[in-house]
């Protein structure tokens, strides 16, 4: 803790709400008030891949699945909406010849973060005085560090941006999509000069995918976007790949995703995640998004009203769940980021509101 900032991995994201809720339950039950329902306290672990804890939970917990509830992992005042969400996989070949030839292109570490930093090995005919001076003007015109080095006469260059979450895209900067912008000045051929050219024309900065023809946007769950999230490229690998992630409202679903993609020059194959979700919206007269408001209006003074997100939450694994804080109009976001933190009074400022919240909803 520092300066009132409590930093740590999830402290915002989604361990501090977590305790946030934790204690809620522990105000409620020290106090004795007098509940009427069963409360379930969910702790799931896998939320950030491929949520088989939460498949396995409601498969094997012998009870009845909960018939409304919340998860802290979001924003105040409410978030009652989510855009579906799906991740596709480009495929693509790696020999490739020539006087330029790409080795390797790795970048990304989730396919729900923006890309903070991409490297590449190649050969080619250029000096390494050469080469390092072109990425110096390179990183002067962009938003991007970077640095080259040289071994056994393999290049290996990186390029480093900044990481947002993947649902805002338009947020980070992306490390890959530059990395991929710098080579594509270079004369690869064959497999890589295709993977190189679909990332720097077609996916840099392409984050509501106008370009690969799937723009669209819905007037209550807004845009479709698209997070360009891992790269991974061998010479010696027979199935190179990209992974996009895409945020997608109603009116838009998996099989034109699958099909639009199809119609790009380059990929040999396009193929979806296993898991997906998709959009999940509680209206806003539900009664128990209704109290949740209420309270929320009591405690803070501020008006409350409906929010739709391109983030998944545990909430949309409940017909009747939404999300519920635990960020405060107005927070600094850091949530998949270096020096995650949140603000230790806001924790408290949650715990009250959730006591508040879920009493009103079991008394």
């Amino acid at each position: 803790i520092k300066d009132g900032k409590l930093y740590a991995r999830g402290s915002s994201d989604d361990k501090g709400p977590t305790m946030a809720c934790y204690y809620a339950l522990k105000i409620i039950k020290e106090l004795e008030l007098p509940v009427s329902k069963r409360v379930r306290f969910i702790v799931g672990t896998d939320e950030e891949s491929g949520w088989g804890d939460m498949e396995y939970y409601f498969a094997h917990n012998g009870l009845k699945d909960p018939d409304f509830g919340f998860s802290p992992d979001a924003e105040f005042p409410i978030i009652n909406g989510e855009k579906g969400n799906i991740t596709a996989y480009l495929h693509f070949e790696g020999q490739n010849d020539g006087d330029f030839s790409l080795v390797s292109f790795i970048g990304g570490l989730r396919e729900n973060m923006v890309p903070e930093s991409a490297s590449a090995d190649f050969t080619g005919p250029i000096t390494l005085k050469e080469l390092e001076d072109k990425l110096a003007d390179f990183v002067a015109e962009q938003e991007v560090t970077g640095q080259v080095t040289e071994e056994a006469g393999v290049f290996h260059v990186t390029i480093h941006g900044k990481s947002a979450h993947g649902m805002m895209p338009q947020n980070g900067i992306n490390g890959a999509t530059y990395l991929a912008l710098f080579l594509s000045q270079f004369d690869f051929q064959g497999n890589a000069k295709t993977y190189l050219d679909i990332i720097a024309e077609t996916l840099h900065k392409d984050f509501f995918a106008e370009k690969t023809g799937l723009a669209f946007t819905d007037p209550k769950m807004g845009e479709l976007t698209m997070n360009a999230g891992v790269f991974n490229f061998s010479k010696e690998s027979e199935d190179n790949t990209i992974a996009l992630n895409f945020r997608y409202p109603q009116g838009v679903d998996t099989d034109a995703i699958k099909a639009n993609l199809e119609k790009l020059e380059g990929p040999k194959a396009v193929s979806l995640s296993e898991h997906g979700h998709v959009p999940h919206y509680v209206p806003v007269d539900d009664p128990m998004v209704e109290t949740l408001l209420s309270v929320y209006e009591k405690q803070t003074g501020l008006k409350g009203h409906e929010q739709i997100i391109g983030g998944g939450t545990f909430g949309r694994l409940l017909k009747r769940g939404v999300a519920y804080g635990a960020m405060f109009p107005g927070y600094v976001n850091t949530m998949h980021q270096a020096n995650e933190f949140t603000e230790v009074e806001d924790l408290y400022r949650a715990a009250a509101i959730y006591a508040e919240a879920i009493y009103e909803l079991i008394k």
